[in-house]
C-alpha cells in the first residue's frame, strides 16, 4: 500500500523543504548544469541534468537496499548511523559557512554531444563517494527506525529528492546566463544560501539529537 512507503505529512514536508534547499546549493552537479548550458545549449545543460537525476535514482536504490539490511539487523546499529548522521550534518553545516559554496563555470568548454553530456552528468554523481555518504546520513534523519515501513520509506524519500531536484534545477539551466552572472557578482546571495543550508542541515541535526535524549 502505499502508505507503507509514503512518510507522514509534516515528515515529507520537511524533506521537501530541505531538498529544495540542498538542490539550491551548489555544487559539482550544479556547476555541470550551468556550464554545458552557458557554453553549449540549454538542451546540454537539461541532459547533463538528466544523468545526475538518474546517477541520484540508482544511489537512492543502493543506499536504502543498504540500510534496509542494516536495520533489519540491528536497530541499535541504525540509531548509531543516525547520530553519527547529525554529526555529519553539522559537519557540513560548519564546512558550508567556512567555506562557502563553489561555482566555478566553464564558459570555453569544447562541445559534446548530448549523450556523452548525459553520460558525465550520470557519473559526476554515481562516482562521487561524497554523494553516497552523504544519503547514507541524509535519508535515515526522516525515518524512525522502529517504523516497519521504514525501508520502504526510505526508497521512497531517495526517490523524491532526485524528482524535487528537477524542477528546482530546470529554471535554473533555463536562465543560467542570469544565474551565473548573479551568483558571480553577488557574494551575498552565495552567503545566503550557505547560511539556509547549514541552518536547515543543523536545525535537523540538532532535532536528532534532542528526540535521541528524550
Amino acid at each position: 500500500m502505499l502508505s507503507d512507503f509514503i512518510p507522514d505529512p509534516p515528515v515529507l514536508a520537511a524533506f521537501a523543504v530541505t531538498s529544495i534547499i540542498l538542490g539550491l546549493t551548489p555544487g559539482p552537479d550544479m556547476t555541470l548544469f550551468l556550464s554545458k548550458t552557458v557554453a553549449q545549449s540549454r538542451a546540454a545543460g537539461l541532459a547533463s541534468l538528466a544523468g545526475a537525476t538518474t546517477g541520484i535514482v540508482i544511489h537512492s536504490i543502493l543506499v536504502a537496499a543498504g540500510l534496509s539490511v542494516l536495520l533489519a539487523a540491528s536497530v541499535v546499529a541504525f540509531t548509531v548511523l543516525k547520530v553519527v548522521g547529525a554529526l555529519y550534518l553539522v559537519y557540513l553545516a560548519v564546512d558550508a559557512l567556512r567555506h562557502g559554496s563553489s561555482l566555478n563555470l566553464d564558459r570555453k568548454a569544447a562541445p559534446e554531444p548530448i549523450r556523452s553530456v548525459y553520460i558525465k552528468g550520470l557519473l559526476i554523481d554515481l562516482l562521487n563517494p561524497k554523494v553516497i555518504i552523504f544519503f547514507v546520513t541524509f535519508l535515515p534523519q526522516f525515518v524512525s527506525p522502529s517504523d516497519p515501513h521504514a525501508a520502504k520509506k526510505l526508497l521512497f524519500l531517495g526517490l523524491t529528492f532526485a524528482v524535487v531536484n528537477i524542477p528546482v534545477c530546470v529554471p535554473l539551466i533555463l536562465s543560467a546566463d542570469r544565474i551565473a552572472g548573479l551568483l558571480k557578482r553577488s557574494p551575498k546571495a552565495t552567503r545566503v544560501v550557505d547560511w539556509l543550508f547549514a541552518s536547515v542541515l543543523g536545525g535537523f541535526a540538532l532535532k536528532l539529537v534532542l528526540t535521541q535524549t528524550r
